[in-house]
């Protein structure tokens, strides 16, 4: 019997109800062809890349084990700029982005625009800047950053706040669930780490076909997509989450975690074409 193992650094609620979760180095010496392997690598606390061992989910691929989120995957995802990258290939709709770092000339912008670190997560160190002034302090401040010198940040244009966003976890090619993200009182970003909350939602059509399009533009097996609704209606693409937690609270109509197992075990049968190899 094949083995579905869930390659991450930290265990986690939802890396463990996922699947058998354990180290790139674990991997290496227990899994066979045939297995199946989910990358799960986050980004660091220090914001400056991409947790290590991404170079394992390759040699696993070697050895003839079916990877979901493969290397590209997870490299596209965490890092915002190659994110935006791909989603213009891909035609979908996503904010400017722009890179701003220490060796670089500051670009020419239509303010408000959103100043964020490269790799990052959480709602760390994202700041709104409506003026070339307040960007200005922003830099000086990123400048003390870790990140900010290792990998500079992106800019993007602001898509008006409306207190909330929608983030849609995709699974094999399917949507497997769903909520909205409500921001704190007194706070424009939705991250829960900053105190936002998870509401029930079940997105529209168009809105699932937007985040499968997303998924899929960054080759992602088990994502997150985060979108914002426009002023004049619809939705647009913010993030691309390679390593998505998400709880019983984004179930649709099924248990979350119980589609998303079952579309990444169809995902990973043979003769089937993962969205990474797609």
């Amino acid at each position: 019997m094949s083995t579905f193992a869930v390659i991450a650094h930290a265990a986690g609620p939802t890396n463990t109800r996922l699947g058998l979760v354990i180290t790139p180095s674990q991997a290496l010496v227990r899994l066979r062809r045939g297995d199946v392997a989910l990358g799960r690598f986050d980004v660091l606390s220090s914001l400056d890349g991409v947790e290590r061992g991404l170079w394992s989910l390759d040699v696993l691929e070697r050895r003839g084990v079916t990877v979901l989120n493969r290397r590209r995957t997870l490299a596209l995802a965490h890092d915002k700029l190659a994110t935006a990258e791909a989603l213009a290939r891909a035609g979908l709709p996503h904010p400017r982005t722009t890179q701003v770092a220490p060796w670089l000339p500051i670009p020419k912008l239509a303010y408000p625009v959103v100043l964020k670190p490269r790799f990052g997560s959480w709602g760390r160190d994202v700041v709104c800047c409506r003026t070339r002034a307040e960007l200005d302090a922003a830099l000086a401040r990123a400048r003390r950053r870790v990140w900010f010198n290792a990998t500079g940040g992106v800019v993007q244009e602001l898509v008006a706040p409306a207190g909330y966003d929608l983030r849609v976890v995709v699974a094999g090619g399917e949507v497997v669930g769903a909520v909205h993200r409500c921001a704190a009182p007194g706070e424009w970003r939705t991250n829960v780490a900053l105190g936002g909350r998870r509401v029930a939602a079940s997105p529209a059509a168009n809105t699932r076909l937007l985040a499968l399009g997303a998924a899929a533009a960054l080759g992602g097996d088990l994502v997150g997509v985060d979108l914002l609704p426009l002023p004049g209606g619809g939705w647009i693409v913010i993030e691309v989450n390679g390593a998505v937690e998400f709880s019983d609270e984004y179930s649709l109509e099924r248990d979350v975690f119980e589609a998303a197992r079952l579309a990444l075990g169809a995902a990973s049968a043979p003769g089937a074409a993962s969205s990474a190899s797609a």
